[in-house]
């Protein structure tokens, strides 16, 4: 298996979902705009999509599939398949007391993740009423990341990856055709989370039944392999979604704050998880069942090898996408938003809240390559430490510049706790002597340095004054924004290969 072109294709596949993603956010800004009813949304989508996060692309996947990975390769096929059902029994009891739990409780919930909010009886009962309908998506999404464990662990990486696709399609439906016929337009977001869990659902079921590896419920409490996967899950959830615990804390920060404080955030992340998703969710989706079996091989050359792979990858990809993202922030924020109800202060404000954020996105992305050095070898304890640590550092942040920044502080806090999570990561795994630097890092990243100056003063010169883009067509704006981004990305590579780097330099067989 060639871990470049499963790589490339994980990111190709999660593209369609991100573009379908921006679509959607294009049409809700368009359409619903900057307000109460859009904080509202956001505060009660901000909790299941916390819960997305952290399954589908952290704490499950982390906790499940080096252990599935351990009894794909030492067990019979009988015992893995007894390992699924009993994981899907134990997960499925559970998340339906916690939605139910969930729905009945929703203004409580409310009460403790957006308290600002009730000072506006009409904007919490909207937001409760939001939430109740969402919540199920908890279920759904939790048992579509066991879905795609299963896949990711049997060579199926594309399924997973598109899957996300069909949320962004429900939305894009919903708010179109279902939107006009309600009398509260925002209700229709909500339906479009709940439609959206079940298509994702639905999707994976066909291709778990063609490698024989679709679910049974059945009730085993003595399995030890299934408690072994749940009680790793809750250490898990600290140490690899940190950064999702500090945003639903920073929505709490924000829902004091003026209206719109929540949706410039919203918008802000949704910028921030373009590259993140492209190249964070999926490195940490190939690596982890390569970095499983080197483990249970006892391969540690290799296993080193792998992770400094995956590192000089985050490096090479995620800077230049930080520093576009800085730049053409404007750009990009009124290009995509600009439109209807989204005023010129909400672009200048979600302006201000994505270059903070753009600070943390390479400690977000190495976060992801980082953490699974560790669960692939099981080790929860450590990254919960620093994880623990990290969220404390984040809030202490948080309280430190939500004053004179207002939100742009709380972006500001999370991207600086994103770095910090990641270098004790590193610290660790130096420390554990887990991982060892291969020759050549010092060298790698001068180049790279040379390679980001030559592509950050092509953006500065092109893309011109933040203001003239408010100024011109959308039309207009599509065109130069990506003709801007064109030709940063052709100086950045370009310069890299003048400096000496080759496609070929990346390629890496992983384990079958």
């Amino acid at each position: 298996m060639n871990l470049l072109r499963t790589l490339a294709t994980v990111s190709g596949m999660t593209l369609v979902s991100r573009i379908l993603g921006f679509v959607r956010d294009v049409l809700i800004a368009r359409i619903f705009g900057v307000g109460m009813a859009t904080d509202a949304f956001f505060v009660a989508f901000r909790i299941p999509n916390l819960l997305r996060r952290i399954f589908a692309e952290g704490a499950f996947s982390q906790a499940f599939v080096p252990i599935l990975s351990e009894y794909k390769n030492t067990r019979t096929e009988s015992e893995t398949r007894e390992l699924v059902d009993h994981v899907t029994t134990l997960l499925t009891i559970a998340l339906f007391v916690v939605t139910l739990v969930g729905v009945l409780a929703s203004p409580w919930i409310i009460y403790l993740s957006a308290p600002g909010f009730s000072a506006d009886p009409q904007k919490f009962q909207l937001t409760v009423d939001l939430l109740r309908i969402t919540f199920p998506y908890i279920l759904f999404i939790s048992l579509v990341a066991l879905a795609g464990g299963i896949l990711n662990t049997y060579g199926k990486f594309s399924v997973p990856a598109v899957t996300p696709a069909f949320l962004n399609l429900s939305f894009i439906g919903c708010a179109l055709w279902l939107a006009p016929l309600m009398d509260q337009p925002v209700m229709s977001l909500a339906w479009a989370v709940f439609i959206g869990g079940l298509l994702q659902l639905a999707f994976q079921i066909p291709f778990l039944i063609r490698i024989k590896m679709m679910p049974r419920l059945r009730v085993k409490f003595g399995e030890t392999g299934a408690w072994r996967v749940m009680k790793q899950m809750g250490p898990a959830i600290f140490g690899v979604s940190v950064g999702q615990i500090s945003l639903l804390i920073n929505t709490i920060f924000a829902s004091f704050l003026i209206t719109g404080s929540v949706s410039w955030l919203y918008y802000a992340d949704r910028l921030m998880e373009f590259p993140a998703g492209l190249l964070g969710v999926a490195l940490g989706t190939v690596l982890l069942p390569s970095l499983s079996r080197h483990y249970v091989d006892n391969s540690v050359e290799e296993y080193s090898r792998l992770l400094d792979w995956g590192l000089r990858l985050t490096i090479l990809l995620t800077l230049p996408a930080a520093l576009g993202l800085a730049i053409l922030s404007a750009p990009l924020i009124s290009t995509l938003f600009y439109h209807g109800e989204f005023s010129a202060n909400d672009v200048w404000m979600t302006r201000d809240a994505l270059v903070a954020y753009s600070i943390g996105l390479l400690g977000l992305i190495l976060v992801k390559v980082l953490a699974p050095g560790f669960y692939a070898r099981q080790n929860i304890k450590t990254p919960v430490k620093i994880a623990l640590i990290t969220l404390a550092s984040t809030q202490l942040m948080n309280i430190a510049f939500i004053i004179p920044l207002r939100h742009t502080g709380l972006a500001l806090a999370i991207g600086l706790g994103a770095c910090l999570n990641a270098g004790l990561l590193y610290y660790k795994l130096r420390h554990h002597q887990i991982y060892q630097p291969q020759p050549g890092w010092s060298v790698f990243l001068m180049k790279v340095i040379l390679a980001l100056a030559v592509m950050g003063l092509s953006l500065w010169f092109t893309a011109g004054s933040d203001s003239s883009w408010l100024t011109r067509s959308p039309i207009d704006r599509a065109l130069l924004l990506t003709g801007t981004i064109v030709m940063g990305a052709f100086c950045y590579f370009v310069t890299l290969w003048i400096l000496g780097f080759r496609l070929r330099d990346f390629s890496r067989r992983g384990m079958e």
